[in-house]
C-alpha cells in the first residue's frame, strides 16, 4: 500500500495542494512497518490537478493537514482514501497511521 503525505521541510503541510514535495511510504499494513520511502516534488496546485497525478503514483490513501472539499471527492473518486488533521513530523504520522492512532478531523474547507 503507498500512502502520499503533503510535507515542507519534513513536517506534514497545512493543506495538501500548497506544499512543497510529497512524502510517499510503501507501507506493509499486515505488519505496520514501512517499506520504502521516497519524496516527489510537487508538480503544481492546479484545481482537479493532484488526485489524479497522486493516483497514476499508485497512492492508495492521502494524509494532510487539510483540503478543500473538492479534492476529497476526487479523491474519492479515484479510490483514494483520505485523513485530515495530521501535523507534525512526516515520520511519526506515518508510525501513528501504522499504529492505528490517525483519525480524520473532517477539515475539508470549502474553497
Amino acid at each position: 500500500m503507498k500512502v502520499a503525505i503533503p510535507t515542507d521541510n519534513k513536517s506534514v503541510s497545512a493543506h495538501f495542494g500548497h506544499c512543497a514535495e510529497f512524502t510517499i511510504y510503501d507501507i506493509d499494513e499486515k505488519n505496520k512497518k514501512v517499506n520504502s520511502k521516497e519524496v516527489i516534488g510537487n508538480p503544481g496546485h492546479e484545481p482537479g490537478f493532484l488526485p489524479g497525478y497522486l493516483a497514476k503514483q499508485g497512492i492508495n490513501c492521502i494524509i494532510a493537514g487539510g483540503m478543500g472539499s473538492r479534492a476529497k471527492q476526487l479523491f474519492d473518486q479515484n479510490n483514494i482514501s483520505s485523513i485530515t488533521g495530521a501535523s507534525g513530523s512526516a515520520d511519526e504520522v506515518i508510525q501513528e497511521y501504522l499504529a492505528g492512532n490517525l483519525v480524520s478531523d473532517g477539515n475539508y474547507c470549502d474553497h
